[in-house]
């Protein structure tokens, strides 16, 4: 998501800035600029800085926030297709004369294969664009809709479930558009915003699927998801323009082109048949899996989040057997997800205020590792015990009259609490760790949490059921066994804090980012301008061209302000000026103005 150097030693959280093409001197210019010519082609290559105005990064806020708004819907529709299901499984019985439990096959295959579908997904954003990779994916999840629906068989039921999962595209893009348009200090809270899309979208299936279980055919529950995938691919096609900045580049440089300029786009002089060869393919689909294997920080994390996510979806497959011991209708059933989504929100608040306190940490103390890292986590280390918390609750308020359900209730709520937290955490640290790998990283994140999930859900039932049901207290132990797992969980979330430092000495991707490597190519700095072909640090990410361009914006406002008082900032017109100094003469001489005003 979602995403490099704050400390003195360390080249994770700001991208490398392209040497000596935007030095700035006293008098406000651009020093040493030159066009940026193709050696290949011969071809002048149109670079940000010649059209920084149009890129997605110098949106307005409002326009930056309401893309993400429609992401929201586009992040929560995904989700929102892996639960809704599974209200029709009675229906599905039913028609094809099948168990329930073979019915959920379904739900099981579709999040299985959602898992490997986002990591499908991802290169195709940063090669042709944001915008068609996400209207493909949600049109083919639309068309796949439909045999779902319309299944003469049992067969064709699940084989449209299969390729529905396998076209969602998923966070892997969604993250991606976040590195378009913010910087790195300005991205946690956009990340927060869509991690919780992605885990409110989950709980809006069964809350709507509840009425349709009472009040419609089983049909209903697809035909539903086909009504809203298709609103939100309408609404992004018409609201939502290209963020990818290569794609925007490019687009730009054929409209000069028409008036005359001799410029070209990079996916011009690259052509994607050149540089999208099919090891390259596959080396960048293998990325995200490698990474999980290799990188104790991606392994750990993403195991966390997983059977987090993994405990409480099992959990959330009581329900039926839970409320239906009060005689709580199927709509009644589906309400009862509201307290997740409360404890989602919750959470979500939380974390606002705890990511501003944040970033004016790590400004204060640059060079404190653990300030950088894992002061990330700080929230985290307050939230989890929620998890186990929530469980033994829930365990042992389920087992029915006369105790009141309202305490299940509660229960949820903050368990929805740990689950966003988790989340959230754990990808801001990747973002953090991995700067242009994010993307890979957080990608091994979500595959896990997803396809835990989906390996589960068809055990779910028969373990609520079976466990201790000699006792009749099938309920409470089966919440209990998942309690005792989500401790161990917990533990492990304070020893990744206590020892984060150690893993990512031992993430060979992490430690050759810090020390400005390109951990593909070792011989390779990523201090360099990268060259215009093929290779994983040839196209440049947007992450990287957004936090050149804070740059750039911090160089043109002190240029501004040196127009109305240049000896305040430089004595010397030909002093240059270091990037990293911008800002605070920036807010120097704006003090030294309003002194001014003030006299």
């Amino acid at each position: 998501m979602d995403h490099n150097e704050k400390s003195g030693n360390s080249a994770l959280e700001t991208p490398p800035q392209r040497p000596n093409t935007n030095d700035v001197v006293g008098n406000g210019t651009v020093h040493g600029h030159s066009p940026n010519v193709d050696k290949k082609t011969g071809k002048r290559v149109l670079t940000p800085e010649e059209c920084e105005d149009q890129l997605p990064f110098t949106y307005s806020e409002f326009k930056k926030w309401w893309i993400l708004s429609v992401i929201f819907l586009v992040q929560v529709s995904m989700n929102f297709n892996t639960s809704l299901y599974s209200n029709g499984l009675g229906g599905i019985s039913d028609k094809f004369g099948v168990s329930e439990q073979a019915a959920r096959v379904g739900a099981a295959i579709f999040l299985v294969l959602y898992a490997f579908g986002c990591e499908l997904w991802a290169p195709w954003s940063e090669e042709i664009g944001r915008k068609p990779v996400l209207q493909a994916s949600l049109f083919l999840v639309n068309v796949f809709t439909l045999p779902v629906a319309l299944a003469p068989n049992f067969g064709v039921l699940l084989m449209g479930r299969a390729l529905g999962g396998l076209s969602s595209a998923g966070g892997s893009v969604t993250l991606g558009m976040i590195a378009d348009m913010f910087d790195s200090d300005h991205q946690q809270l956009p990340v927060a915003y869509i991690v919780f899309s992605s885990v409110g979208g989950s709980i809006l299936g069964p809350i709507v699927g509840g009425f349709c279980e009472q009040y419609l055919a089983w049909q209903w529950t697809i035909w539903i998801q086909l009504i809203f995938g298709v609103f939100v691919q309408v609404l992004h096609f018409v609201t939502v323009p290209e963020t990818r900045e290569t794609v925007v580049l490019t687009r730009i440089a054929k409209q000069r082109r028409k008036l005359g300029e001799d410029v070209w786009g990079p996916d011009e002089v690259d052509p994607l048949w050149e540089r999208l060869t099919m090891k390259e393919l596959l080396h960048t689909w293998a990325r995200p899996f490698r990474m999980f294997i290799t990188e104790p920080i991606v392994l750990w994390l993403s195991l966390l989040s997983g059977f987090s996510d993994a405990l409480i979806f099992m959990m959330i497959q009581s329900f039926a057997l839970v409320y239906k011991q009060y005689d709580f209708t199927p709509s009644q059933i589906g309400l009862s997800f509201i307290p997740i989504g409360i404890g989602y929100v919750i959470a979500w608040l939380m974390f606002i205020p705890a990511i501003k306190r944040n970033i004016a940490q790590r400004k204060k103390r640059p060079e404190d590792e653990k300030v950088q890292y894992e002061s990330r986590m700080d929230l985290l280390l307050v939230l989890v015990p929620c998890l186990p918390i929530g469980l033994i609750i829930f365990a042992w308020t389920s087992t029915g009259p006369p105790l009141h359900w309202i305490g299940t209730m509660v229960a949820s709520a903050i368990i929805g609490i740990a689950n966003y937290s988790i989340y959230m955490a754990t990808i801001d640290y990747m973002i953090c760790a991995y700067g242009p790998y994010s993307a890979s990283a957080t990608g091994g994140n979500g595959w896990a949490r997803d396809f835990l999930a989906g390996v589960l859900t068809v055990p779910a039932t028969p373990f609520y059921t079976n466990i201790g049901a000699e006792k009749g207290m099938n309920l409470p132990y089966a919440s209990t066994i998942l309690f005792c797992i989500s401790a161990v969980l917990v533990t492990a979330v304070y020893v990744i804090y206590w020892k984060g430092p150690i893993l990512r000495a031992n993430s060979p991707f992490a430690q050759s980012l810090a020390h400005g490597v390109n951990p593909e190519k070792p011989g390779e700095s990523l201090h360099r301008e990268p060259s215009a072909h093929i290779g994983p640090t040839s196209r440049r990410s947007s992450y990287m061209g957004a936090k050149k361009a804070s740059s750039r914006q911090a160089s043109r406002n002190v240029s501004r302000a040196n127009s109305y008082d240049g000896s305040a900032a430089h004595p010397n017109p030909h002093q240059r000026v270091a990037p990293a100094e911008l800002n605070d003469q920036l807010n120097r001489l704006t003090t030294v103005r309003s002194e001014a005003g003030e006299q």
